[in-house]
């Protein structure tokens, strides 16, 4: 497996271009670790008039809570990333282990 960044395994996600990509993070309200297998860029479910909005229907911005609104294939419903507890991620065949740079 190779090692990568925070940053790294985030833009890796945004470059996807629509993939089904696998993740593992910990998650923030619970502390357990979830895997999922998720998507960017779906907008068929969601709940506006145009099938869109800049801020999703959300009332805070996920970005400002290093968040990433990601679509989960299993749930087939929209979930949240915690990008500051990656730990994994498969992508295009290949799979990394994310280090803390902090």
């Amino acid at each position: 497996m190779i090692r990568i960044s925070k940053a790294k395994a985030t833009e890796l996600m945004h470059n996807s271009r629509g993939k089904v990509f696998g993740v593992r993070f910990i998650k923030r309200t619970t502390g357990e670790s979830r895997n999922m297998s998720a998507r960017l860029g779906v907008r068929k479910y969601l709940k506006t008039p145009d099938g869109y909005s800049g801020d999703n229907g959300l009332k805070f911005s996920p970005a400002k809570k290093n968040l990433q609104v990601v679509f989960d294939m299993n749930k087939g419903e929209y979930r949240m990333v915690n990008l500051d507890g990656l730990t994994n991620l498969k992508i295009n065949k290949e799979e990394f282990v994310i280090i803390n740079t902090n």
